[in-house]
């Protein structure tokens, strides 16, 4: 196995192997730990290109014929908590979670999510942009994304034709990912990922989705696009909704949250986004946390520091 290991901020992490057990070493330090199979190990190749961006790796991976599976066990192991986007670029790839399966042909994306069981194989030599990333980072709940896993998106037509072609884009210009516009090429891939799904789940919804997700769904695109009104509380969306409050509470108690939980941790993270992107350095903290709803500083920087263990000065600082 040769590595060519990462220079520079500007440089890409390449590993190249020809032998099929550090190719699995390889993947699970990579990604999340795996276990890998291959019915070929004597003509085994495989090669990683990638880029750690904030908490965004983006990873091209060429390979020959195997399969990888993420098991109970390892699961078990670990409490981190990420999705995987994989882009087919050539070959073929079938991912399988949550009792679906989905077949992806170049250009098609799937979601998958390391928390829970899933195996991805490839009966040929291949090549795959994966883009991993912690839950927290997509502004959606993980339940919702939970009806996404191990479904083909096409990379050609609607949504799925805009956004693929800018993924393929990514592993082909990998080396021009560095400092802060490499860092918000990757959260803009994110948020483009975040459409992609929106979409899938309204044509989810229309073909057959109950009301109560539905309603589910704009309640969730409503809360977005208020999120930085220091006034949006649970009343005000119950009655742009004309629900009750009560049914309200209802509603996401049952995806295992709070309305103002579920509001709270959305502005965090659009928070820790902002004071982690190197273009906003100059702005205040008071300014940031006021843009996305946190009127009070001294709240702001108790509710960051119980949610990342640290001020939101601290964080910018260490960033």
């Amino acid at each position: 196995m040769t590595t060519v290991a990462d220079t520079g901020s500007t440089s890409v992490h390449t590993t190249v192997a020809d032998d099929f057990h550090a190719w699995s070493r390889v993947i699970s330090e990579s990604f999340v730990p795996l276990k890998a199979y291959t019915d070929r190990p004597a003509t085994f190749h495989g090669q990683l290109r990638s880029r750690v961006l904030g908490q965004i790796s983006v990873v091209e991976v060429i390979a020959a014929r195997h399969t990888v599976a993420r098991t109970p066990e390892l699961i078990a192991k670990t409490d981190r908590k990420y999705f995987k986007l994989s882009i087919q670029l050539a070959g073929t790839g079938l991912l399988s979670q949550d009792n679906r399966e989905a077949t992806l042909g170049p250009g098609d994306l799937a979601i998958y999510d390391t928390n829970r069981p899933y195996t991805l194989s490839f009966d040929g030599d291949f090549r795959t942009l994966v883009l991993m990333f912690p839950h927290s980072l997509i502004d959606l709940p993980v339940e919702a994304v939970g009806w996404l896993t191990a479904v083909r998106m096409p990379g050609d037509v609607g949504l799925g034709g805009l956004i693929s072609p800018f993924m393929v884009r990514l592993a082909d210009n990998l080396e021009a990912l560095s400092g802060s516009n490499g860092l918000r090429l990757a959260h803009n891939a994110v948020d483009l990922v975040t459409t992609l799904f929106n979409g899938e789940l309204d044509l989810k919804i229309d073909a057959g989705r109950s009301p109560h997700e539905l309603m589910l769904a704009r309640i969730h695109d409503y809360i977005e696009a208020q999120l930085g009104d220091p006034d949006l509380t649970p009343t005000t969306i119950a009655s742009a909704h004309f629900i009750s409050t009560r049914h309200l509470h209802d509603l996401f108690q049952e995806i295992g949250t709070t309305v103002s939980a579920s509001i709270r941790q959305r502005r965090l993270e659009r928070c820790r986004r902002d004071l982690h992107d190197p273009v906003l350095a100059d702005r205040p903290v008071t300014a940031i946390a006021a843009r996305w709803g946190f009127t009070d500083a001294a709240h702001f920087s108790r509710v960051f520091r119980a949610a990342y263990g640290q001020s939101p000065s601290g964080y910018r600082n260490a960033a």
